[in-house]
């Protein structure tokens, strides 16, 4: 059985999206001067940074210290109580429809994003019994906007009249540099108390959106959430709506591209991790792994905040000393807990297939995974039962994972009662803790996509750019730059990326916005 195919993913993009042209140049690397690169990390930045590398011709070398590429999107085997084979991740990610350049590596091995599906709604609901919803709210700004405030039960207009109005005009017209230099400085939970957010609002929405970044709002930066109000809801007319993708990540994502880049003459070293990065005499790197040592001309550094602190650690040479002490001060996120459950007979149908979640204790979300993933909608429909998938971030490092996934279990009992008779079949818990933290003030120590050192460059979502991008998106968007950046200096034509407008829309707001204290003309 397969899951019911909600809508196709959009075929279009926001009219006012902004191209970001990539340098002219030649489309593969004349015969005989094919340069050597190493991509150093095998998620979804280092799978567009080789993506791109290998389709001009460039020799690329992906080193992955994890079993399968993926990133925090990988998937691995297992086998349930019962016998059944079933593929385990890290949990539920949202394909949002702004998302131009992942979607643009997507497209490589699934041109008309098949393998994607549109789930109908972006349901929030709240302990005390509030609910909202996206599914009916106008996607363009300024209407967004107002449809939310017309249509939730936790926004109403008389709480618009208590705002303070002069806080909240910045967020209609949002620059990158401006947003980090009027915000990061501040948390997010104090922007929004600052602007006087009505508390149900609130708690109900903004906090469900900043924990999506794995943070507790007290700890996030400001510019990162008004920049996400931009990416998301004021600045884009793509909506709040998106799509997951219809099987496990290795099936429907990770297998296919693999099989796209050796097919282009990439040497992908699963399992490998690299343990040393040392500048050769003669120009380049020299990288030191399981597999090996390899002399390459450049090198795209696109592991996780660890691994990345690992591999600069062990590489004293790598880069100057000021960008390795900056690497070195970045932090990650507190630890988060998927706990999936196999249970034995389903849950209401009329249940959404994804549920953002506040006032439920630790419980962020829940998702059933058989309303849209192949493999779980034909365990379910084997069975007659469900697969469901509950999270809590930012979860304090102390916190007993065994405990707190019980817990889960009875807030899911408490926001969906029917699920108290059910019996929990199988079931299986990832605690993790390697999430890069987007901290108050943090800004401007993270690395950008180029270092002192024009033959290393660094992507990933944990880097800083000048482009409104956040999250998969920005992993994507970083990968394809941090590549265009060698391409360039060989003379190879570039990615041609895209983002949501970098501006407010509408040109009579954005004057309004400008006259807001502290504004920058």
């Amino acid at each position: 059985m397969r899951p019911t195919r909600h809508a196709s993913a959009p075929r279009g993009r926001d009219r006012r999206a902004v191209v970001v042209p990539a340098a002219p140049g030649l489309g593969r690397t004349p015969a005989g001067r094919r340069p050597t690169c190493a991509v150093v990390g095998g998620g979804i930045a280092g799978i567009a940074a080789a993506t791109i590398l290998a389709e001009r011709g460039v020799d690329v070398t992906l080193y992955e210290r994890q079993p399968a590429l993926g990133g925090r999107l990988a998937g691995w085997p297992d086998r349930l109580n019962d016998g059944s084979a079933v593929t385990m991740s890290r949990g539920f990610h949202a394909f949002f429809r702004q998302y131009y350049n992942l979607r643009g590596l997507l497209r490589r091995i699934d041109p008309s994003l098949e393998r994607l599906t549109g789930l109908p709604d972006y349901p929030l609901r709240h302990g005390s019994g509030l609910h909202d919803s996206f599914a009916r709210v106008p996607r363009t700004p300024p209407w967004s906007a107002l449809g939310f405030v017309a249509l939730s039960p936790s926004f109403g207009w008389r709480d618009l009249a208590r705002m303070n109005a002069p806080a909240a005009l910045p967020l209609l017209d949002v620059r990158v540099a401006d947003v980090y230099r009027r915000y990061d400085a501040v948390s997010a939970r104090d922007f929004l108390d600052a602007i006087r957010f009505p508390p149900a609002a609130q708690h109900l929405a903004f906090e469900v959106f900043s924990r999506s970044f794995f943070a507790d709002p007290g700890e996030l930066s400001a510019a990162e959430l008004v920049l996400m109000f931009h990416i998301y809801f004021l600045g884009s007319s793509e909506g709040l709506l998106f799509d997951v993708p219809n099987e496990p990540y290795p099936q429907a994502l990770w297998d296919p591209l693999a099989s796209y880049l050796r097919g282009h003459g990439v040497r992908i070293l699963t399992d490998t991790a690299v343990r040393e990065i040392v500048p050769a005499p003669e120009g380049g790197h020299t990288l030191s792994s399981a597999d090996g040592s390899r002399h390459v001309d450049a090198l795209v550094l696109a592991a996780d905040t660890a691994g990345l602190q690992g591999i600069v650690s062990a590489s004293p040479a790598l880069c100057d000393a000021s960008w390795r002490a900056r690497i070195g001060a970045l932090r990650t996120a507190p630890p988060f807990l998927v706990s999936r459950l196999w249970l034995d007979r389903p849950v209401d149908p009329q249940r959404p297939g994804f549920l953002g979640t506040s006032g439920y204790g630790p419980l962020d979300n829940i998702s059933v995974l058989d309303r849209w993933e192949g493999e779980a909608a034909r365990w379910a429909a084997r069975t007659g039962g469900s697969v469901v998938e509950l999270h809590a971030y930012a979860v304090d490092p102390s916190t007993d994972p065994r405990t707190l996934s019980r817990e889960l279990v009875a807030r899911l009992h408490h926001a969906w009662p029917e699920t108290r008779t059910a019996t929990v079949v199988d079931e299986r818990h990832e605690f993790r803790s390697d999430c890069p933290l987007f901290e108050v003030g943090g800004h401007r120590n993270r690395p950008t996509v180029h270092t002192s050192d024009p033959t290393v460059t660094v992507a990933g979502d944990l880097v800083r750019t000048e482009h409104p991008v956040a999250l998969m998106e920005r992993a994507a968007t970083t990968g394809f730059l941090a590549a265009n950046a060698h391409l360039r200096r060989w003379g190879l034509r570039g990615q041609t990326l895209w983002t949501v407008p970098t501006a407010g829309r509408s040109a009579a707001l954005r004057l309004l916005a400008r006259m807001a204290p502290g504004s920058t003309p």
